[in-house]
């Protein structure tokens, strides 16, 4: 199985791979990381092994296989790194002489995970060769502008609550929802007939952090992590425009738009070569599987109830 095979993999990142701390990330602020520049020469000797030298050119040459993560924190943990290295190497020698590569299930493990890798590997070439000009850049956010859309929000939060009011508790804060939706439509049509938007917000609102800035929640684009309820409503205003009072879990939001706009091409530039580059890696993964003419000949295996039924036989040992 590929988890056999992948085990003393996953046994070297043991400890290399730790949760990295808050702030900063991943960088423990009792040990630095030494400055890349330091890297000494391929043929530099880091250690010995059973009495054979180390070489920091075949830790180097290791590390190319592995993700940024673990790499990182080889700089970290070097003499760690460097005696699970050793293990694995020595581990995975022994298995070579007892042949294990050529029996089941690692060799099927082995031809599986090479498989999986040198997919991946045609992948990142096919991406890394797409060219993206800047013509394609500026017609793909012409079609697409609608995606970039920003409005920048003041906004009045009504909440409520389900659970009874504490005695002498601030009643607008422990509004049932009923009466926090009759709130909030009843300001609204002070809105429409003409109040001050920032003075409701002042003496309504119960959102502390909006509140302190005249109602400002600041400027939301349609990439940002939105409830869709919310995110349907505000890029749907038009500047100026009061929406209607948008329910959420807690309580009631009433938007208004200050400024409706488009993020220029240069501030999703990095975004817009990525979408097109995914695109283009779809497309080609389509047209690659249909010039594979696939014909399916035994629909009785294909059908749900056959596949249901169907069991790997166990390899041979």
């Amino acid at each position: 199985m590929k988890s056999a095979i992948l085990f003393v993999v996953a046994f070297l990142a043991i400890g290399l791979a730790q949760t990295p701390p808050a702030s900063p990330p991943a960088l423990p602020p009792a040990q630095p990381a030494p400055a890349a520049s330091a890297a000494p020469p391929p043929d530099t000797v880091i250690a010995t092994v059973e009495g054979k030298n180390l070489t920091y050119g075949e830790i180097a040459n290791f590390l190319k296989g592995m993700n940024p993560q673990m790499q990182q924190n080889f700089m970290h943990n070097r003499k760690e790194f460097v005696e699970r290295f050793a293990l694995m190497r020595k581990l995975s020698a022994l298995a070579e002489q007892a042949k294990l590569g050529e029996r089941s299930p690692y060799k099927e493990a082995i031809e599986s995970y090479r498989m999986n890798m040198l997919m991946q590997a045609e992948i990142t070439e096919y991406v890394d060769h797409i060219l993206i000009t800047a013509d394609d850049l500026q017609k793909y956010y012409t079609e697409n502008k609608g995606r970039y859309d920003q409005v920048k929000l003041k906004v009045i939060y009504i909440p409520f609550s389900s659970a009874p009011a504490a005695a002498g508790a601030a009643s607008t804060k422990h509004l049932t929802e009923e009466q926090a939706k009759a709130k909030a439509e009843q300001l609204i049509k002070e809105i429409k007939g003409g109040a001050d938007f920032v003075k409701l917000v002042k003496e309504n609102s119960e959102d502390a952090s909006s509140k302190a800035k005249d109602g400002d929640m600041g400027t939301m684009s349609r990439a940002d992590n939105l409830p869709e309820s919310i995110r349907s409503v505000v890029f749907a205003l038009k500047v100026g425009e009061v929406s209607d009072a948008v329910r959420q879990p807690n309580g009631f939001y009433i938007f208004r738009a200050e400024e409706v706009s488009q993020r220029p091409l240069e501030q999703v530039r990095e975004q817009l070569v990525k979408q097109l580059q995914s695109e283009r890696l779809q497309e080609w993964l389509k047209s690659t599987t249909k010039s594979l003419n696939i014909k399916f000949e035994n629909e009785e295996f294909f059908s749900g109830a056959a596949a249901a039924q169907t069991q790997v036989a166990p390899p041979n040992k």
